[in-house]
């Protein structure tokens, strides 16, 4: 009888291991699946290249933001997804693109010079030459202060070329630190989202406030300088960049209409600065300037791009991977974000290419108007997670931007019992550098509307590599400053877990809505 029950228990305890590793084993081969794939068989540099090389820059509303996204639905389509679709949203402005801008200093030197067109301007409707200005505005002015210091200004800017402000003297750092995205002042920097525009999902207009004399917001400022210019035939303003190497950032004139600014131009720092100097020697600077710029009107309707893996069991539940396709202009977009985009698309690519039968739908989501405030985001929240019974099928929303290099883990916007699962989740990828997820919060980027609701959304934390110095939203955005095997890592992260939360027994734990 003894030795009956012991074969009896040894049989039971081989039956039970042999379950265990029957529902091990396939986790185990997946993950192994999708390192091979997503090592051997990579296709995230020709993504990387498709979306910055062909389709870049890919500003909100132009035709290459649109082009991209049909691009990229037809691609992942040819891997195996699902579903795929342009998904409409009203920007409201028209899209806009430079197409031309020559810049020259003519006299009393002749040299090219290096800038780049705000947004949203005119252009110069062929060749311009003219004298060049300079002017330089008080410090917080009350709309009445800056309108009798225009008013002394008029004569001499008529029918010129405008610097607006000193340069900026800019420290010289060859060499700066690379930080991470987890330290604390990179958190502080990054931690306050754009603010929503008002009445595109973002509340009431902001009350004027009184008495007054109060001193003009950076926005009524620019609108009351440009309608100086443009009322006094201003040929080209130019700005100073105040950044250093050459580097500029330029946005847009924030009310969305060429009509209310001249010819804007963003010059690099070393350039501006010469030509402030040689007017402060008192001698006259003739620049040339041919810019070509473009207004679409359809680029009032926007799209974020739709595509989808679907599950099984839980097909009605929803994990989503998204990263926003929309850029600036001045150069492709690539660190921000078509990285992200590539990302997602090559780890949706490796799971579908494996054969994963997942139990969630696996829907990518890749957005645009992120860079005028999380547009395309907010716009697919309202359309499809309007009510709690609508939230209630996402299980999770995982999104990449910003940043380069490595995928280390996820911000985890102060959700603890959802860090305790990534952790677990972060186990089978620590050997390749993903090693930590971190309690803190980040903001400015699209998982933030989810959590404005509720929902469980998190960002990726990447290695900085000086990302906010050099890259970010400057004309040095390019694939030069991409690494493929950081570019595989980051898709092989993403895709395993996309695979663990499609498969998780429940969903991602909500917080409570910010």
């Amino acid at each position: 009888m003894r030795r009956t029950f012991i074969a009896c228990l040894f049989a039971l305890v081989a039956c039970i291991s042999g379950l265990v590793v029957a529902e091990e084993r396939p986790d185990q081969q997946v993950f192994w699946k999708i390192r091979q794939e997503g090592t051997s068989n990579s296709q995230i540099l020709r993504t990387l290249h498709m979306l910055t090389d062909v389709y870049g820059p890919r500003l909100t509303g132009s035709p290459n933001l649109k082009a991209a996204g049909e691009w990229a639905i037809q691609q992942m389509q040819s891997w195996g997804l699902k579903n795929g679709r342009l998904e409409p949203w009203d920007f409201g402005h028209p899209g806009w693109t430079n197409e031309r801008l020559a810049a020259y200093i003519v006299s009393p030197v002749k040299d090219t010079l290096v800038a780049e067109v705000l947004a949203w301007t005119p252009g110069t409707n062929g060749p311009v030459k003219g004298q060049a200005v300079q002017i330089t505005l008080p410090r917080q002015p009350t709309r009445e202060e800056l309108a009798a210091h225009l008013e002394a200004l008029k004569e001499s800017v008529k029918g010129k070329i405008v610097l607006v402000n000193a340069p900026v003297r800019v420290p010289v750092t060859f060499n700066p630190t690379p930080l991470r995205r987890e330290d604390s002042d990179v958190i502080a920097q990054m931690s306050a989202a754009p603010a929503p525009q008002a009445g595109r999902g973002g509340g009431p207009p902001p009350q004027v406030q009184q008495p007054s004399r109060r001193p003009l917001t950076g926005a009524e400022l620019e609108e009351q300088l440009n309608t100086f210019l443009v009322a006094n035939n201003v040929l080209v303003r130019i700005t100073d960049a105040g950044r250093d190497h050459g580097q500029i950032r330029a946005f847009n004139n924030r009310t969305y209409d060429e009509t209310k600014a001249p010819p804007t131009v963003v010059m690099r720092n070393e350039d501006y600065g010469r030509i402030w100097r040689l007017l402060d020697d008192k001698r006259s600077v003739d620049l040339e300037f041919d810019i070509v710029n473009r207004s679409y009107p359809e680029g009032r309707t926007s799209y974020n791009v739709i595509a989808e893996i679907p599950g099984s069991d839980k097909a009605g539940e929803v994990v989503m991977l998204g990263g926003h396709l929309d850029s600036w202009h001045a150069a492709t977009g690539s660190t921000d974000n078509a990285i992200g985009c590539s990302v997602m698309m090559e780890a949706a690519r490796i799971l579908a290419t494996i054969g994963i039968k997942p139990r969630r739908t696996i829907r990518v989501a890749l957005w645009s108007g992120e860079e005028q405030g999380l547009l395309g985001a907010r716009a697919y929240l309202m359309q499809h997670f309007n009510t709690p019974a609508a939230r209630d099928q996402l299980a999770v929303y995982l999104n990449d931007d910003p940043g380069s290099g490595k995928t280390l883990g996820f911000y985890m916007e102060g959700n603890g019992a959802a860090k305790a699962i990534f952790d677990r989740w972060l186990e089978p990828l620590k050997d390749l550098g993903a090693t930590r997820n971190i309690i803190e919060s980040i903001g400015a980027t699209d998982h933030v509307p989810f959590n404005e609701v509720g929902l469980p959304g998190f960002n990726v934390i990447k290695d900085f590599d000086a990302y906010d110095e050099r890259t970010r939203h400057t004309n040095a955005d390019y694939p030069e400053r991409v690494t493929e095997d950081e570019l595989k890592q980051s898709a092989i992260v993403m895709a395993t877990f996309a695979w663990q939360a499609a498969m998780a027994d429940q969903k991602i734990p909500r917080t409570a809505a910010k």
